[in-house]
């Protein structure tokens, strides 16, 4: 299995945060917590966002200190050890205030990079 370019990483982060956001755009706390697929979806998500936070090259994290990368890549540790434990209200803070900067840090190091023809 071949390893995948920094641009693949960088997309799939993209990606799973705008679905997850459109996944929740109109929806309240009460109905996430009541609806077991959308967090399901949120958990899955984070979980590739965390996998693919631990592949990025070590100096674009250096580029972005303002990233918390060891909490990220930590994040998906724990959904996968200690699921039963991860509350809905975190999950919703996470999708709704903390995956912004993310997903700005992303889109601009991929408006950064070279196209890739391996991703």
């Amino acid at each position: 299995m071949s390893a995948r370019s920094p641009i693949a990483r960088l997309t799939d982060i993209v990606e799973v945060i705008e679905r997850v956001r459109e996944r929740l755009a109109n929806v309240s706390l009460d109905d996430f917590e009541a609806d077991w697929e959308s967090k399901w979806l949120v958990e899955r998500g984070v979980e590739i966002i965390s996998e693919a936070s631990r592949h990025l090259p070590p100096e674009l994290k250096d580029r972005h200190p303002e990233i918390p990368w060891r909490k990220i890549a930590g994040i998906g540790n724990i959904l996968r050890h200690d699921y039963e434990n991860i509350a809905a209200p975190i999950l919703w803070v996470l999708v709704k205030e903390s995956l912004s900067p993310l997903d700005t840090v992303c889109r601009t190091e991929l408006a950064a990079l070279p196209d890739d023809p391996q991703t």
